[in-house]
């Protein structure tokens, strides 16, 4: 099966079905998959080859997901970008990937400007006003000349799909590559386990250039539901009542949405409709995870962990969140993960090690970057494949479920001992007053590295560095007490909304 399957057979079982809805806009699935057809036909007009990269520049909206379409329809390779980011990194992305095609909006002044000098890039198509010398993605849609149904082309599942860009906390951003195989392997797994259902409606704020995002549209498409696309959380309110009125039965959120989810009185909302949260990218805190529950009680929650390399490792079963609310739970089906400690052994119970991953869903490696690609994908446990090494640290008890202890760059080191600041941050998160926390090594003569945390609190709590320390010296023992404090207005954020540790300076 091809990604592209999952549209043409809901546009066949529910061709006036809404597919999507954005703002005031309500396409049906024949409505997408139409215009997906049609501007197919004017990539492979404009010269696109199988295999060829196709740059997507575009916010939330529904020709984001029509340009995604129609590239994998023409056999080409789709390759997300966040429109918010600087015209530098977008560059980056349409050199490295040599992209045949850019799809951005005509207004997206700063990605016209970084497009001169770019041997590979053949076609610019833009989304609303057209500009001379341009396609038109409006035009090319709404053009009568191409037909609406799928051009024939020679893919087949094993060909890539996607290069999906890493957010790259450290270094140059990295072309994750996954094929068609990989992506269908992985959405039939994670909707198994959600139970999705064909009257889904998912309200997603998420960025379609983040794979959480994306994948929502995906796992959708596949099961004929419908997805809202919100451009954005910053007016939370807004988002809700738009769920409240479409009846939304699906709410993927990260961290950052829960803390301001929290701040408000979900009680003002009618979320009866409402049957799953999902959570990853970062862990959840467990004081959200336990306040969300007593808000919440009929909603199931998801808590779940992965990485763009595989899409999703682990998800907890509802079932289990209030017995062990920490765990990011176990595999997800037709997948296996394990831990190895430091000799590259099987890990036992309670043992901290490194993550890996076998599967379906786990990706072909690094785009023209073998030498990054050999540090992650290893020999597994048969010799005709490889295996991931996600390059984090977890543990599992004694039932197997899995504990995020951190990233092996992100560990604490001090007194001599490696301090996760995921257990820190759980409990700062418990604290009265503590909208969002984050914790950081800082440089110490004397311990190697300090334990230092910054916090947005509540402007009413009146909560005080001495508050903090108090708290903490109660749940942690002395190392792991934070030794610097600062109160911040708001912490920085990825384009994909996780809190950015690397940006966080302590004077």
């Amino acid at each position: 099966m091809l990604l592209q399957s999952f549209l043409e057979r809901s546009a066949v079982l529910h061709p006036d079905k809404v597919a999507l809805i954005s703002g005031r806009r309500r396409l049906t699935y024949r409505e997408v998959d139409a215009a997906a057809n049609r501007f197919a036909y004017a990539l492979r007009q404009s010269g696109l080859q199988r295999g060829d990269r196709v740059v997507i520049a575009l916010p939330n909206v529904p020709e984001t997901v029509i340009a995604v379409y129609g590239t994998l329809k023409a056999g080409g390779v789709f390759v997300m970008h966040n429109p918010d980011s600087k015209g530098g990194k977008l560059r980056y992305v349409l050199e490295k990937s040599r992209a045949f095609g850019l799809v951005t909006a005509e207004r997206d002044t700063q990605a016209l400007q970084v497009l001169d000098g770019l041997p590979h890039l053949r076609r610019v198509w833009l989304s609303g006003e057209p500009v001379a010398g341009m396609g038109s993605l409006d035009a090319a849609v709404h053009d009568d000349r191409f037909p609406v149904t799928a051009p024939e082309v020679p893919s087949i599942d094993i060909d890539l799909a996607a290069l999906l860009y890493t957010s790259a906390s450290s270094g140059p951003p990295k072309g994750v590559m996954l094929t068609h195989h990989n992506m269908v392997a992985a959405a039939a797994s994670i909707t198994t386990y959600l139970e999705s259902r064909e009257d889904d409606v998912v309200s997603s704020v998420l960025p379609l250039s983040f794979d959480y995002g994306l994948y929502q549209v995906l796992m959708a498409f596949k099961m004929g539901a419908t997805v809202i696309l919100e451009r954005s959380f910053a007016f939370p309110r807004v988002v809700l009542q738009n769920l409240v009125r479409e009846r939304a039965t699906g709410f993927p959120i990260v961290p950052t949405m829960s803390a301001m989810l929290l701040q408000l009185d979900l009680s003002e909302f009618d979320l009866s409709s409402l049957r799953y949260i999902t959570n990853t990218a970062a862990a959840l805190p467990v004081h959200h995870i336990t306040q969300l529950r007593r808000i919440l009680p009929w909603v199931r929650i998801y808590s779940m962990y992965g990485l763009t390399e595989c899409k999703r490792v682990s998800y907890l079963p509802p079932d289990q969140i209030d017995i062990r609310p920490a765990s990011v739970g176990r595999g997800m089906p037709n997948e296996e993960v394990y831990i190895v400690d430091e000799d590259g052994n099987r890990a036992g119970p309670n043992v901290t090690g490194e993550l890996v991953v076998r599967g379906a869903n786990v990706m072909q490696g690094y785009w023209d970057d073998p030498e990054e690609t050999a540090k992650r994908l290893r020999p597994g446990p048969y010799p005709w494949e490889k295996v991931l090494y996600t390059g984090d640290l977890f543990r599992a008890d004694e039932e197997g479920y899995l504990y995020f202890v951190g990233r092996r760059d992100d560990l604490i080191k001090t007194r001599g001992i490696r301090v996760s600041p995921r257990e820190i941050e759980d409990v700062l998160h418990e604290l009265d007053g503590v909208v969002e926390a984050a914790v950081v090594g800082i440089p110490d003569p004397l311990l190697g590295e300090a334990v230092a945390a910054a916090i947005v609190r509540r402007p009413e709590s009146g909560l005080t560095e001495r508050d903090v320390v108090k708290f903490c010296a109660g749940r942690l023992d002395e190392a792991r007490v934070p030794k610097r404090i600062e109160f911040r207005d708001r912490l920085p954020k990825s384009e994909n909304g996780k809190i950015a540790k690397k940006e966080i300076v302590f004077v």
